[in-house]
């Protein structure tokens, strides 16, 4: 069995030493090969890795990016090249922070072998953050079911096949949202519990800001879901609340709505061609080891 883990970086180089180093050690007696691709999101520090013993991984390569995409264009780029390029069974997409704890990777190996050629998520049980930000999220996880009837409770953290892998980036939408895109192409998935860790240095960058693009690129990959279920409440709305409404009433509300799904349509095109050409946007590689 081929693993690739496949890691977004910007800038924290740091955090990318310490997670090879906890790889080699936690990946220790596995039945396979494993291999870790970074794709370095045109950093602006000077890359700067320290590379110990890793006896225990058969490459590391760094992709390095011309321009900045962010996390999900990254992983997006990162699927695509490795599909194209590379030998494997499985990828596994994670955070190099510290946040996606490297001593699961075992569990998702050990369920590969009793599932295979299945899609496995990191379904998270336990989260870091402040209680705050946690109560944020569950308001996002929320409004995401009642927008797409979709409850989405896994994050970059996951183990993929390659022919899903191959669905992955034949989709316009995983240039924007991966888990959205994986819960749309991929309806049969396995999960194991996944505990958010704790950043190996410095705070979490993840901002209130960045929770509701978040949520908003989810709920785009499910317009369909968006517009029919704005039209059941809209009816809802009108039958218990204001059963004497007039159409006229009714125009902006569903203009605002078909405004939305169009505008998401209009992004999902934009997304295919991005993710079409986005191996255009890798300047070179650089191979640490293999």
């Amino acid at each position: 069995m081929k693993i690739i883990i496949l890691v977004p970086i910007y800038n924290d180089w740091k955090s990318a030493s310490k997670l090879i180093e906890e790889i080699n050690s936690k990946v220790s007696g596995l039945n396979c090969l494993l291999s870790i691709i970074f794709v370095n999101d045109a950093s602006t520090e000077q890359q700067s890795i320290y590379l110990p013993n890793v006896e225990n991984l058969q490459s590391i390569k760094i992709i390095n990016m011309k321009e900045n995409k962010g996390h999900a264009r990254c992983i997006a780029t990162g699927l695509k090249y490795i599909f194209e390029n590379e030998q494997f069974d499985y990828v596994i997409p994670m955070d190099g922070d510290g946040e996606d704890r490297p001593e699961e990777i075992k569990n998702f190996v050990e369920h590969a072998k009793y599932t295979p050629d299945k899609t496995i998520v990191g379904e998270r049980v336990k989260r870091s953050e402040n209680l705050f930000f946690r109560f944020c999220y569950s308001i996002h996880k929320i409004l995401t079911f009642v927008f797409t009837g979709q409850s989405i409770k896994f994050g970059n953290y996951t183990c993929l096949p390659k022919l899903t892998v191959e669905k992955m980036i034949n989709d316009k939408a995983t240039w924007s949202s991966f888990s959205g895109a994986l819960t749309k192409v991929e309806k049969d998935r396995s999960s194991t519990p996944s505990i958010r860790g704790t950043r190996y240095f410095d705070p979490s960058k993840m901002s209130y800001k960045n929770l509701i693009i978040h949520s908003l690129s989810i709920i785009a990959v499910f317009k369909l879901n968006v517009l029919l279920r704005s039209i059941l409440f809209l009816a809802v709305y009108i039958f218990l609340i204001h059963q004497n409404i007039t159409v006229i009433m009714l125009i902006p509300i569903i203009l605002v709505i078909l405004l939305l799904v169009s505008i998401f349509s209009i992004l999902n095109r934009e997304n295919l061609n991005e993710l079409n050409n986005s191996l255009t946007n890798i300047i070179n590689i650089d191979n640490l080891k293999g």
